[in-house]
C-alpha cells in the first residue's frame, strides 16, 4: 500500500507502507477519496505539531469500500461502500453524560491516530456508515463536512420559513447555508470575499457583502421588521461575532460553529434585552452522518460544484501547496486509488 506521511515543516512524504490487518471489531478499508479540510491545513502549517505524532498519515473526510472485516464485526462485508465518522470515544466516562461526540477524552481519527490519506486504512467498525448502493464515492467524501452542517442546523432547531443568516462563506458556511435552505429556511449568506459571494449566488443562495450592505437593515427588511430568527457564526471573525446579536429578532438563536481559540467581545446586553440563546455546535452525531448520506444519495444539493479539484495521492504535497496559494478553493479531494 501507499500512504502520505506528514513530517512537519509543511512537508509530506508519499511512500510505501504496511497493510494493517483488522483486529477484533475493526475493518480494513480501500480508501477511495479523502478531502483536505481546514484542520488538515492547520496541521500542514505546524499549528498542531504538539498533537500529531510525526511521521503520521492524516486526513479524515473519507469515502471507501470495505476490503476486510475483523472478528466480531457484523453488518459489513467486502465491497460495501462506506464513509467514516472519525471519532473514537472509547475512553468516554459516565461524567461525559452520554454525549460521545464531545466526550472529554475524545480522540479524532486522522489527528490523534492515523488517517485516510492512504490506500488501505484500518478503523474501528463503529465509525462506519454504509452508503446507499450506487452512491458516488467522490461525492460521499463530502459527507464529513456535510455532517458538520447537518449537526449545526439540527442544533439550531431550524424550522421551515425561518430567516437564517450564515456568517462566513467558506466550505462549511456554504454547506450550512445549503442544508438550511434544503430544510425550508430563507437563507442569507454574509461573506466579504467577492469570489465566494459569486460562487454562493451560482448555487442559488442569497449572498451579500456586509461591508457594502447594512446587514442588520437587510435582515429587518427580509423579516418584516423583526430581524433574523437564527444566526450561524461560521467565519471565526471578531467583526462578525461583535455584530451578530444585532441581526437577531426577539428570542433569536446563535449557533457558534467557528472555533475561537481566544476570548472575544459579544454584546451581552442584547442577550438580556431580546432573550437570545447561544448554542455551541461541535463535530457531529451518527444521525447527522445518516442525514448527510441521504442528501448525497438523493442528489438534493449541488455538491459537485464544491469540488475544486481532484488530485492523485502522489500529488498530495502539491495539493496542500496549491491550497495555500488559492484562497478561493472550496474542496480539494485526494484520489487515494490513483497515482501520478
Amino acid at each position: 500500500m501507499k500512504a502520505a506521511y506528514y513530517e512537519g515543516n509543511k512537508t509530506f512524504s508519499v511512500r510505501e507502507g504496511d497493510i494493517i490487518s483488522p483486529g477484533p471489531g475493526e475493518v480494513r478499508l480501500d480508501v477511495a477519496f479523502c478531502g483536505i479540510c481546514g484542520t488538515d491545513t492547520h496541521i500542514y502549517h505546524g499549528a498542531m505539531d504538539q498533537r500529531v505524532s510525526m511521521p503520521q498519515t492524516i486526513g479524515h473526510e473519507a469515502s471507501a469500500t470495505v476490503a476486510e472485516v475483523g472478528e466480531g464485526v457484523e453488518g459489513f462485508a467486502p465491497g460495501d461502500p462506506v464513509v467514516v465518522r472519525p471519532l473514537d470515544n472509547r475512553l468516554e466516562t459516565p461524567a461525559d453524560r452520554g454525549h460521545s461526540h464531545i466526550c472529554e477524552k475524545l480522540k479524532f481519527i486522522g489527528i490523534d491516530s492515523p488517517g485516510a490519506f492512504q490506500n488501505s486504512w484500518t478503523v474501528p467498525a463503529f465509525t462506519l456508515h454504509k452508503a446507499p448502493p450506487g452512491t458516488d464515492l467522490k461525492l460521499a467524501a463530502l459527507c464529513e463536512p456535510l455532517a458538520v452542517a447537518c449537526h449545526d442546523v439540527n442544533r439550531g432547531d431550524l424550522k421551515p420559513d425561518e430567516l437564517a443568516v450564515v456568517l462566513g462563506g467558506g466550505p462549511i458556511g456554504i454547506l450550512v447555508a445549503l442544508v438550511a435552505q434544503e430544510a425550508g429556511a430563507r437563507v442569507i449568506l454574509s461573506e466579504v470575499n467577492p469570489f465566494r459571494i459569486e460562487f454562493a449566488r451560482k448555487l442559488g443562495l442569497e449572498a451579500v457583502n456586509p461591508t457594502e450592505v447594512d446587514l442588520e437593515a437587510f435582515c429587518r427588511e427580509k423579516s418584516g421588521g423583526s430581524g433574523a430568527d437564527i444566526v450561524f457564526e461560521v467565519s471565526g471573525s471578531k467583526a462578525a461575532s461583535s455584530t451578530m446579536t444585532n441581526l437577531l429578532a426577539i428570542r433569536g438563536r446563535i449557533v457558534v460553529v467557528a472555533i475561537y481559540p481566544q476570548p472575544i467581545e459579544i454584546n451581552l446586553f442584547h442577550f438580556f434585552w431580546k432573550e437570545l440563546n447561544m448554542i455551541g455546535a461541535r463535530v457531529y452525531e451518527p444521525k447527522d452522518y445518516e442525514k448527510a448520506l441521504r442528501l448525497v444519495a438523493e442528489k438534493k444539493l449541488p455538491l459537485e460544484a464544491l469540488i475544486t479539484d481532484v488530485k492523485p495521492l502522489d500529488d498530495l504535497p502539491q495539493a496542500f501547496q496549491q491550497l495555500d496559494e488559492n484562497p478561493n478553493a472550496m474542496k480539494v479531494l485526494i484520489d487515494c486509488r490513483a497515482t501520478s
